[in-house]
């Protein structure tokens, strides 16, 4: 996993347990994400020096604006190529998230409006 990639699963978990939540601890990141904790704190010191998560003394880490528009545009990218496969390919919502969590990093901007397109013209919505 490449550290861009690595950014976005962290990003992309902290946005859904914020949404479900309103924060994210270290070790429900670990969970989600079958890392350990320490990578956990590691990874949250690298997000925190971009700029993109704050981390309270106790415990949370929520995103700051930008880390929240950057997390946003991921989870988008997701939740598109989930939608994508589950109705083009006739894959189960769970094969396609799969599929989604393991190429949305390597696509370009260009295939990602391809599909969009594609789930226009078809009138398929989330």
């Amino acid at each position: 996993m490449s550290n861009s990639e690595s950014m976005e699963m962290y990003l992309e978990t902290i946005h859904l347990l914020e949404k479900n939540y309103g924060h994210a601890r270290s070790v429900e990141i670990a969970e989600r994400l079958g890392v350990s904790k320490p990578s956990v704190t590691k990874a949250m010191n690298s997000l925190k020096d971009k700029g993109l998560v704050n981390k309270e003394a106790y415990g949370t880490i929520t995103l700051t604006k930008k880390g929240k528009q950057l997390s946003e545009k991921i989870y988008t990218n997701h939740r598109l190529l989930s939608l994508f496969f589950e109705h083009s390919l006739e894959l189960t919502a769970q094969e396609a998230d799969e599929n989604a969590c393991r190429i949305e990093h390597v696509l370009s901007d260009e295939m990602l409006e391809a599909i969009k397109g594609y789930l226009r013209k078809n009138n398929i919505k989330d």
